[in-house]
């Protein structure tokens, strides 16, 4: 794969390019602040951005900007956003474009290296790879909706779901049969009254739609 990297920290950027490219991608452009993520981005043009939030010259949002900007101007780029601190505001407006190809994570997980690089492929491909930190705020803001209709186990079900691994991953995860996991999901979709199918990336998707949706953002 193609990867522009935008990453402020020497180290880290330094330490991502030399893990992408040992994994046999190709690291195309680096930035190391806010103006220069999104001219790297239409110039390369690359399979998936790898972004930082926070960047110079503020250290505010240009990353996230940065993201939505060129998620405009190049529809459907994949995106993986790195964050230090679960920003549950950033992961919202992330999502709130629609949830294919986009990837949340925690910077501690790069040093998982395996985890990571599953992501990366993941988003890469039109999945969506939430970190499991920030599917857990995203879960446990929700108050008075069909949310709190889920058994303890639709729940992590649900979450699992929404970090974007399939039936086996899950069924492995919990201890459990495919059959079950199928099951569940079913339920999960029937309670929150949205379509019975768990194939593919489409019920990521759609619970994903559910989460950021209006109605169910309140609290």
């Amino acid at each position: 794969m193609r990867v522009v990297i935008a990453e402020d920290n020497a180290l880290l950027r330094e330490g991502l390019v030399l893990l992408l490219n040992s994994a046999g991608h190709e690291v195309v452009a680096v930035a190391s602040s806010g103006p220069e993520i999104l001219p790297a981005l239409l110039e390369h043009r690359p399979d998936i951005a790898v972004l930082d939030v926070r960047m110079p010259p503020h250290f505010r949002d240009e990353g996230m900007r940065a993201a939505r900007d060129a998620r405009e101007l190049i529809p459907g780029l994949p995106i993986l956003v790195l964050s230090q601190y679960v920003e549950e505001s950033y992961a919202a407006e992330l999502l709130g474009g629609g949830a294919r190809g986009i990837g949340y994570l925690l910077k501690d997980r790069v040093g998982r290296v395996d985890e990571f690089l599953d992501a990366l492929e993941r988003v890469a491909t039109g999945g969506t790879a939430l970190d499991p930190e920030v599917v857990t705020e995203l879960l446990t803001r929700r108050r008075d909706t069909p949310i709190d209709t889920l058994t303890p186990r639709e729940r992590e079900v649900l979450k699992l779901m929404a970090e974007g691994h399939d039936n086996a991953t899950i069924a492995k995860t919990l201890v459990v049969t495919e059959r079950a996991v199928h099951k569940h999901i079913g339920n999960v979709f029937l309670k929150l009254g949205l379509p019975p199918s768990d194939s593919g990336h489409r019920r990521v998707l759609a619970v994903l739609a559910y989460l950021n949706s209006p109605q169910s953002s309140h609290s």
